[in-house]
């Protein structure tokens, strides 16, 4: 902080350090006072510089790596574009260290199993994360509809060599902007747990449904009513993320079971929906 004070004094720039943990992103309410934060910050033209606040994170709590809290913290301010500086261009089909054949892919529109792989063969030797949390974090900005960047921070004027040169790895957004809240339910870093559905389910989601009971066929993890899950096909392919109106305990019980039993079933009055189809966005 001492160093970014020392240059941005010299340009006459006013900043602020801003201390985030997972939770802090995670739950709702805490993301909208970090949001707001920022943008008050951003009106009196000071530029926020945010980071993990280790002092009170566990481990649980924890990113544990700056690319994936920077786009959720882009995510959060509904930012355009995330840029990640790294020591490489950006994300090679191999080694660029090891193997001087291998080539730069400039531009990603979906995340598929061959760029994971690639991820894991190029290697970063600065910051906490690695290709495959850059990785991560581009899948969080691309369901956020935010651009991002990867790119080499080690020559002197880093950004203005992404504009004139484009040597560098861009990932496009998979969808257009979402409203704030839905951004921040597809956003999710740490989701609690998922559902596995059927077909007519997906046919109902991506109709613009919500989740019933009577679709679900499988759950996985622990979770609570309000918690973040995934929604996976039989195929364990992922195809939503949502707000779940029940604990893993209760969709346990309720499971394959039209709506209208579930009072009978759990002994007290609920919701209808696993998911509402308001908190509830198709990947």
């Amino acid at each position: 902080m001492n160093l970014y004070q020392n240059v941005c004094k010299k340009l006459k720039i006013k900043i602020s350090q801003i201390l985030l943990t997972l939770d802090d992103t995670e739950q709702r309410r805490r993301s909208i006072n970090a949001r707001r934060t920022i943008d008050n910050l951003l009106t009196m033209g000071i530029v926020p510089i945010v980071n993990e606040n280790d002092t009170t994170a566990t481990t649980e709590i924890k990113y544990g790596d700056n690319d994936r809290l920077a786009a959720r913290v882009s995510q959060i301010i509904s930012a355009d574009c995330l840029i990640l500086l790294s020591d490489v261009e950006g994300l090679y089909t191999d080694n660029p260290k090891k193997n001087k054949e291998t080539k730069l892919i400039k531009i990603v529109k979906e995340i598929d199993q061959n760029i994971k792989k690639y991820a894991t063969r190029t290697e970063n030797t600065y910051g906490s994360g690695g290709m495959k949390t850059k990785i991560e974090a581009a899948k969080i900005c691309q369901l956020s509809g935010c651009y991002m960047v990867i790119a080499n921070g080690t020559p002197k004027n880093p950004i203005r060599k992404i504009i004139e040169n484009q040597n560098c790895t861009w990932f496009l957004p998979k969808i257009s902007k979402l409203d704030a809240r839905k951004q921040w339910i597809i956003g999710s870093v740490a989701p609690r747990g998922e559902v596995v559905i059927d077909h007519g389910a997906i046919k109902a989601i991506n109709n613009g449904k919500s989740l019933l009971p009577a679709g679900v066929k499988k759950i996985n993890g622990t979770f609570e009513k309000g918690d973040h899950i995934l929604v996976k096909d039989q195929n364990n392919i992922e195809c939503a993320r949502g707000l779940t109106s029940f604990s893993s305990f209760e969709i346990e019980k309720i499971k394959g079971s039209h709506s209208s039993k579930i009072k009978n079933i759990l002994g007290y009055s609920s919701r209808e929906e696993i998911i509402h189809k308001d908190d509830l966005v198709k990947v």
